[in-house]
């Protein structure tokens, strides 16, 4: 059962950002960006200050299809995931009052942009190239589309896909740049720029 709004017009942000949701137990926060850019981060944030379930569209897909992400890709090809990912796309943004995070390559495929724009307040996490390679490199996550790759291809990869992704990303109705968020303080600030330019939505 989602958690329900504190009262009928607000939901309070740890008692100073009240964010008025416009459409009542149909709020849908989803945040868009590269994989790297801290969409899991920021909305895991974001769920602890508005007390909102989030969901995290590869996580969803896992649960729902008993496999990892790296199975399906391996036995589907990424076509095969794409049209997955499509489906559960469609289950998880019909919830309501929630906070989705999708994969990287989410808006890019099918009308996937258009159908999360007509859903709920996307938000693009707009990150450099250089940071996003930064944290994959980090990462601990599996990510198929990286799998055998020396750093330099990865780097050159990054660079590439996100010439052709961004402006699928560019369709959101909101663009946070999270370049800067490498502590707890910066993504405490990333989430109160983000809460900000929702409430001013």
């Amino acid at each position: 059962m989602q958690e329900k709004p504190q009262d009928e017009t607000t939901n309070y942000v740890g008692n100073h950002h009240p964010l008025p949701l416009r459409n009542l137990g149909r709020l849908r926060i989803i945040l868009i960006g590269y994989m790297g850019s801290g969409k899991t981060t920021v909305g895991k944030a974001l769920s602890a200050d508005l007390g909102m379930p989030f969901y995290d569209l590869d996580w969803y897909i896992e649960s729902r299809m008993h496999k990892t992400v790296k199975q399906i890709f391996d036995e589907r090809g990424e076509e095969g995931f794409r049209l997955i990912e499509r489906n559960m796309l469609h289950e998880v943004a019909e919830f309501e009052n929630v906070i989705i995070s999708c994969g990287g390559g989410t808006p890019c495929f099918y009308d996937n942009i258009d159908y999360i724009n007509q859903q709920g307040e996307t938000v693009y996490l707009k990150c450099s190239p250089e940071i996003l390679h930064k944290h994959l490199r980090m990462g601990k996550t599996v990510r198929p589309l990286l799998l055998n790759k020396t750093q330099e291809e990865v780097e050159q990869f990054i660079h590439e896909q996100l010439l052709v992704r961004e402006p699928y990303y560019n369709k959101a109705k909101h663009t946070i740049d999270v370049t800067l968020m490498d502590n707890y303080d910066k993504i405490k600030i990333t989430v109160s720029k983000l809460i900000e330019a929702l409430t001013n939505a």
